[in-house]
């Protein structure tokens, strides 16, 4: 009974998500279409929020600084929030405009960000055309605002940048978030993009226009997903830049990967429980970018829930009635190995195809291949401890320093 439930949850899963094979081929084989555009510079204002970013909100300020992009074309603003240290001193000495808030309730990027955007209309009004939002640990390729106004000129109003990693090499925690991520560049985004349908925010290295917003009303655990799925359901298309390259540190211990991943999931729940009735509209008025994200935030969710909880009852029945249970741990042990594989070959794929970005050496490219599955699995139990624990937005601690002219 347990191998045909497995079995049936299997046929689910690769349906549901069967149309991501179809990414894949696309992103292998397909060439982005040549569109004519009309070019012209656009002002944009940078967002920064910085909760004790000494460290490392510099060297984003550098790269911002040597942009190949016109200098009165574009102007930076930090919001240093809840800050102790001196990442407000450091980022007006470099140029930005700053900005300082101190709140024990509203606390989290979400707020930062309304706050800091409700500033900037008060001060310049609509002076700026769009808007660009950076974490402080990142540092950005120097044609990064050219990249980004150039897909603006062809009509795009909101974009996602390519998000690449720092420290892909410092063990394989950090090795298993920068895989993920490339992955979702080449193989989600970009795909997405080639066919026409929405993309997806990953957290930093976004653009939007003043036309499609001017405020910031998302306060979830994963504001960014909320923000990709409100504007999905508004038929809004989010674009994908591939030439906008930005590097983003990734956590290195896996009690900050617990803190962050718990917030994350406990995000997923929020929006799912938010946004679930808007985007089934939109699926039954036929927008396959709402059925993508449902897809995306309730099935792998809900099935690994499902199929964790399923196999946890049946053992502990199994146990309750003394029945043989080594059938029990060979159907599961094969589903295990069969997820592995998957995994690796997802993980293998993304190792190959992205080679020349994974900024670590041949011996770790291959080793952390092998582990990316088992960093994916530890997500199971955190996503399921999120259903029941209470989760409030914990800054991660940034401290790895990389200049920007090594990505340049």
């Amino acid at each position: 009974m347990l191998g045909f439930l497995n079995r049936m949850l299997s046929i689910v899963f690769a349906v549901l998500f069967s149309y991501q094979f179809v990414f894949i081929i696309v992103s292998l084989f397909m060439k982005e279409k040549e569109i004519d555009y009309e070019f012209s510079y656009h002002r944009l204002a940078i967002l920064i929020c910085a909760r004790n970013e000494e460290t490392v909100i510099g060297d984003l300020l550098k790269s911002i600084s040597d942009q190949t992009y016109p200098k009165d074309q574009y102007e930076v603003f930090v919001m240093a929030d809840n800050c102790s240290d001196h990442t407000a001193k450091i980022a007006k000495e470099n140029g930005a405009v700053v900005y300082e808030r101190f709140s024990d309730e509203l606390q989290g990027k979400g707020y930062a960000l309304q706050e800091l955007l409700e500033s900037i209309k008060d001060d310049y009004g609509d002076r700026f055309d769009a808007f660009l939002v950076f974490d402080a640990d990142n540092i950005l390729k120097n044609d990064y605002l050219e990249q980004m106004n150039i897909s603006y000129c062809k009509g795009n109003r909101i974009i996602a940048g390519y998000i690449n990693s720092k420290n892909y090499g410092s063990n394989w925690i950090s090795a298993g978030y920068s895989l993920y991520l490339l992955r979702k560049n080449r193989f989600l985004n970009h795909a997405r993009y080639l066919l026409g349908i929405s993309s997806a925010i990953n957290g930093t290295g976004f653009l939007f226009s003043r036309e499609v917003l001017d405020d910031w009303p998302y306060h979830t655990l994963t504001e960014d997903i909320e923000f990709t799925v409100d504007q999905v359901c508004r038929h809004h298309k989010i674009a994908y830049c591939s030439k906008a390259l930005l590097y983003d540190e990734q956590p290195t211990t896996f009690r900050q990967s617990i803190y962050q991943r718990l917030r994350w999931s406990k995000g997923y729940l929020q929006v799912i429980s938010k946004y679930s009735g808007r985007l089934l509209e939109g699926i039954a008025e036929g927008s396959f970018s709402c059925f993508d994200m449902l897809n995306t935030i309730l099935s792998a969710y809900g099935l690994s829930m499902v199929s964790l909880l399923l196999n946890t009852a049946s053992f502990l029945c199994l146990i309750l009635l003394k029945e043989d249970i080594v059938p029990f741990i060979y159907d599961l042990f094969l589903s295990l190995i069969k997820s592995y594989l998957c995994l690796f070959l997802v993980g293998s794929l993304t190792v190959v195809t992205e080679w020349k970005n994974i900024a670590t050496s041949i011996f770790n490219k291959i080793r952390y291949t092998f582990t990316f599955p088992l960093f994916l699995a530890t997500y199971v139990p955190i996503a399921l401890c999120a259903i029941f624990a209470k989760v409030t937005w914990v800054p991660i601690r940034h401290s790895i320093r990389l200049s920007h002219e090594k990505v340049c």
